[in-house]
């Protein structure tokens, strides 16, 4: 444990948080200008969140809408241009693991997404068709067929899927503890065990001490509640995981999973999954996904319910891993605003600044997000200032009890409609789950 903020001090930025984006914002502040005095203030220790609990995908999946993105700032292109930086930051992050000599277990192993019936399968096909006019290369994504998909993973089931190839699998908390190593390095001072009370222009406030600063940043996403001045602009969702005893080699000879690909589905309430280096099967998803008044869970456990349903799913798509028993579960909270998109705001006038809303897809985006935040900082307008996501602000989420109410609502859609087509292998997405993708944005 680094030591906490015991006294006033001074610097030039001040960043709340120390997960993946408070770091990767010290980090690139750092590029940019090596001079500057920097201040990671942290409730817990770097990576207590979602950054250190995360199933370890490096993604180039765009944190929201493609379209709702173009239509804040430059038009289609600009869309386009969000993407394409994506896919990049992925190699971009790999490089920064390579150079800093950070152990993270990082390999592109790719992303194998299966549909178990025929509706997921349109969807996947609409999905791919999507990319291609965002951005993606042909050789970026891949339809499967199922055997394509069995020679990858044998998934019961399994009526085909795509593959993405430039998907990389990180060990998150290896990842989270060797950039905080990293940017320590470059002379940034990270405080853990220092709970941040309020952030106001040119100064962050705890019990133990203030840091005043040109820029105050919060980088604290689905922790945003407790400190942030419009806490109703994002909420925290629960996504939770369960991870099996190491599999005996009679059960990967069934399944496969060579490559180590990370491995998604194609239902409303989706999955994800990998193979993880002992020879266990981790796999997370929603379970009870909001508490009410944005209550975060602190501590990570999971509710017997929730470990209920992933498990069964894992049995479900992998047979012959019934009878092995389940070593661990947790939970962590991502942050989602009400569009389902990110949004990076700075304030030069009052140096207050913010980059939150990845809506579960953060491992990638958290670094892109920085580097607008930390350019925005230093006073550039351009290159990755420029991102859509940059000076958008979303409107506030309803409040209670309207907010629990909805957010239940929409996943229990989701969830009735993946019954339903399961039950009848649908070949038409059910109604009830674009009513939900509707109500919540998610329609691209």
């Amino acid at each position: 444990m680094r030591a906490p903020l015991t006294a006033d001090i001074e610097a030039d930025v001040c960043i709340v948080g120390a997960g993946f984006t408070g770091l990767w914002t010290a980090f690139h502040l750092k590029e940019l200008d090596p001079s500057l005095r920097i201040v990671v203030l942290e409730r817990e220790f770097a990576g207590y969140g979602a950054s250190g609990r995360n199933a370890g995908w490096l993604s180039p999946l765009v944190p929201g809408n493609r379209r709702v993105f173009s239509r804040s700032s430059g038009g289609r292109e600009a869309g386009i241009h969000l993407q394409r930086r994506m896919l990049e930051a992925v190699d971009e992050v790999l490089e920064i693991i390579s150079a800093e000599q950070i152990e993270a277990a990082a390999i592109r192993s790719g992303n194998v997404v299966v549909a178990r019936n025929e509706a997921a399968m349109n969807r996947l096909r609409s999905r791919l068709e999507g990319d291609r006019a965002w951005g993606f290369r042909p050789d970026e994504g891949i339809e499967l067929s199922a055997e394509g998909v069995s020679e990858r993973i044998a998934v019961a089931g399994a009526v085909g899927g795509l593959f993405y190839p430039t998907v990389a699998r990180i060990d998150p908390g290896g990842l989270v503890r060797g950039l905080a190593e990293a940017v320590e390095r470059r002379g940034v001072v990270i405080h853990e065990g220092s709970p941040v009370e309020t952030i106001e222009a040119g100064i962050a406030r705890s019990a133990a001490g203030s840091v005043r600063a040109r820029a105050v940043l919060r980088c604290t996403e689905g922790y945003s509640v407790d400190v942030a001045r419009d806490p109703r602009r994002i909420i925290p969702i629960n996504s939770s995981i369960v991870i099996t005893d190491p599999l005996p080699e009679s059960v990967w000879a069934e399944i496969g999973w060579g490559g180590k690909e990370l491995f998604s589905d194609a239902a409303h309430v989706f999955s994800y999954s990998q193979r993880t280096d002992d020879g266990r099967i981790l796999l997370g998803g929603r379970g009870n996904p909001y508490r009410f008044g944005s209550g975060t869970g602190g501590d990570g456990r999971v509710d017997r319910a929730t470990v209920d349903s992933l498990v069964s799913r894992i049995r479900a798509m992998f047979p012959a891993t019934d009878g092995h028993g389940i070593a661990h579960a947790w939970s962590g909270v991502l942050g989602v605003t009400r569009d389902w998109c990110a949004s990076v705001m700075f304030d030069p006038g009052s140096g207050v600044g913010h980059a939150q809303g990845y809506a579960g897809h953060g491992v990638t985006s958290s670094y892109l997000a920085a580097k607008t935040l930390a350019e925005r900082v230093v006073g550039s307008r351009g290159g990755d200032a420029a991102l859509p996501w940059a000076g958008r602000q979303t409107r506030s989420w309803e409040p209670e009890p309207i907010r629990w109410l909805g957010v239940h609502a929409m996943y229990r859609l989701f969830a009735f409609a993946d019954w339903a087509e399961e039950r009848s292998h649908a070949r038409r997405t059910s109604l009830f789950a674009s009513i939900g993708s509707r109500l919540a944005g998610l329609h691209e």
